[in-house]
């Protein structure tokens, strides 16, 4: 298993990540992620990251721990009303995560994120990276537009383009 994981990520590349989510692709995340955030007062981050370094596959750092890294690293815990969430995809292990801060969590169950997750992991898998990267980025706009309805003063603290990592 660990063999088989090395092996993914050492042949992943950003060439391929760049064929999956190309610039058209990435323009419609970020329109769809604003479009999201004018219905809800939460902000979404989108990344997409090919590949861990080879230290991190010999520690066994697990896509949910990179990602929790990301969050971290973004800053998307550092939102007004703590309901930021992190779309998180990594390429070479094939896998989708969503972290979502304090507010966003104790409110939102996880079985609803882990629907999402693998909503868009099934639309990666046939190969539909647009369709499966906005309709995750739709649902999670639909479950933080159901908590957290946009207020009249709400204002935009994270960036909505999609990060390559």
């Amino acid at each position: 298993m660990m063999a088989a994981r090395m092996l993914r990520h050492l042949s992943a590349t950003r060439a391929g990540t760049r064929r999956r989510f190309p610039k058209p692709i990435l323009d419609s995340i970020e329109v769809s992620i604003t479009s999201a955030e004018l219905r809800c007062s939460g902000e979404i981050r989108f990344v997409v990251e090919t590949a861990l370094e080879i230290a991190d596959l010999r520690a066994g750092l697990t896509p949910r721990e990179r990602a929790i890294q990301t969050f971290s690293d973004l800053h998307v815990w550092n939102t007004e009303l703590r309901n930021g969430v992190l779309i998180y995809v990594l390429v070479a292990d094939r896998d989708v995560e969503i972290l979502a801060d304090r507010g966003a969590a104790a409110v939102i169950p996880s079985a609803d994120w882990e629907s999402v997750c693998r909503q868009m992991e099934e639309h990666f898998r046939a190969g539909r990276f647009a369709e499966g990267a906005i309709a995750g980025v739709e649902a999670v706009g639909g479950l933080l537009e159901r908590h957290f309805p946009r207020a009249s003063a709400d204002r935009n603290e994270l960036p909505n383009q999609p990060t390559l990592l």
